[in-house]
């Protein structure tokens, strides 16, 4: 089948999803489309209805809408476009976030802008896609953020790796907000290896341990963090001083 790509989506048809991928799951990941362009937003949809254990379970077409649907729905996932009418994709961002924390929000865009990355990500978005990706690799990018992962490609982490840099800097002067809770030495260095955009495979590389262990580091991170998302953890990191970026 040919592979088809968001913008500007193409005909042709997408990969059945093999029932086996879903073996031992429990309910399927509730997806919330959100897109001012109908044929981008029935292109996701092709896509991930494919999937047995994806559900669409709404579309909206801006920002207000999504945010209404979400207080409904309750979606774990949403696919959020960046730039929309009435109202755009980050600030729609920052109020589901707000009002449904648990939900997990890839921002979707043509622009891989650092104002726009950085914003999206402390508007709370969990993952940052570019339209021109390829449209079978968007299930995997929504299975990826349910599961904890943060999906940002090597251009974008070190775009924001520069902006954290920046930030760093610029709150050199501002005395720190107490109490900032503790981490373990462990902890900070897979924060430390979080910020330089390393995935958890990467990670359990570096520090010769296995992913499971990983993921446990960043499950406790959140926790004590109260955040929910690896780059939020950062942002804060950073913000804080406990992280350092040159």
């Amino acid at each position: 089948m040919a592979v088809q790509r968001l913008w500007p989506p193409r005909g042709g048809g997408v990969t059945q999803s093999d029932e086996a991928r879903v073996s031992g799951r429990g309910e399927p990941i509730r997806v919330l489309i959100v897109d001012d362009h109908a044929l981008i937003r029935r292109s996701l949809e092709l896509a991930l209805a494919a999937e047995a254990d994806i559900e669409v379970v709404g579309e909206a077409s801006d920002g207000q809408e999504a945010v209404e649907l979400s207080d409904r729905l309750l979606p774990d996932v949403v696919l959020m476009d960046v730039r929309m009418p009435r109202q755009g994709g980050i600030d729609a961002t920052r109020q589901i976030k707000a009002s449904v924390p648990s939900t997990r929000i890839i921002m979707l865009t043509v622009s891989d802008e650092e104002e726009d990355l950085f914003e999206a990500i402390k508007a709370g978005a969990t993952g940052y896609l570019l339209k021109d990706v390829q449209i079978d690799e968007v299930p995997d990018a929504v299975r990826g953020v349910h599961e904890g992962q943060s999906l940002i490609n090597p251009a974008m982490a070190a775009k924001l790796i520069s902006e954290f840099a920046n930030m760093s800097r610029k709150e050199a002067e501002r005395p720190p907000q107490l109490p900032v809770p503790r981490l373990t030495d462990r902890e900070m260095e897979v924060l430390r290896l979080v910020a330089k955009g390393m995935n958890n495979r990467e990670i359990a590389k570096q520090l010769f341990i296995s992913e499971n262990t990983v993921k446990n580091h960043v499950r406790n991170i959140l926790d004590k963090l109260q955040l929910h998302s690896r780059m939020e953890a950062v942002v804060y990191a950073v913000r804080e001083r406990m992280l350092e970026i040159t």
